[in-house]
C-alpha cells in the first residue's frame, strides 16, 4: 500500500491549552460547519464529542437520530485528542474505514495555544487516497479557522 502524506495544520489560539481543549471539544457543535458538513440524511442540530477514550465522535440531527464519525483514541485534557475518522468517499460512516485525526494543544507563553493538526493514515481510502486528501486539506483549514473564532467567544 502507498504511503499518503497526513494533512498537517498549526493554528495559534489566543487562550490557554485547558481553554482551548474545551471549546475543541464541548463546544465541536458550536463551530464546525453542520450546515455545509455533515454525514446523514437530516439536517443536523450538533456535533459531539464524548469525553472519554472510546467515546463516540458524531453528529446528531434535529429529529435526535445520530449519526457516528468516528472514535475516541486518546482523551488527555489538555494537552491531547485523538479519534478515528470513519468517513468513506461518499462522506457517510464506514467503521471498515479507519483513518485519525490526530490533535495537540502545546502551550505557547501563559495565555496562547498552538494547536498541532494532523489527520493521518489517508492511504487506508485505497485507490481514492489522493482524490480524498485534497477537499479535506482545505476543509480541516476552514474548520479550524472557525474554531479559531470560536475561541475569541471563549
Amino acid at each position: 500500500m502507498t504511503s499518503i502524506e497526513p494533512i498537517r495544520k498549526q493554528i495559534v489560539v489566543d487562550i490557554p491549552p485547558e481553554r482551548a481543549f474545551r471549546v475543541f471539544t464541548e463546544q465541536h457543535g458550536a463551530w464546525w460547519p453542520l450546515e455545509t458538513h455533515h454525514v446523514g440524511d437530516k439536517p443536523a442540530q450538533t456535533a459531539i464529542i464524548e469525553p472519554k477514550a472510546g467515546g463516540r465522535w458524531f453528529e446528531r440531527s434535529t429529529d435526535g437520530t445520530e449519526y457516528l464519525w468516528g472514535r475516541v483514541l486518546v482523551w488527555d485534557p489538555p494537552s491531547h485528542l485523538v479519534m478515528t475518522w470513519e468517513i468513506d468517499g461518499d462522506w457517510k460512516h464506514d467503521d471498515a474505514l479507519v483513518t485519525e485525526v490526530d490533535v495537540r494543544f502545546v502551550p505557547v507563553g501563559a495565555k496562547q495555544t498552538r494547536i498541532e493538526f494532523e489527520h493521518r493514515l489517508l492511504e487506508n481510502y485505497g485507490a481514492n487516497a489522493h482524490f480524498m486528501r485534497a477537499p479535506m486539506d482545505g476543509g480541516w483549514s476552514s474548520f479550524l479557522e472557525l474554531f479559531g473564532a470560536q475561541t475569541e467567544k471563549a
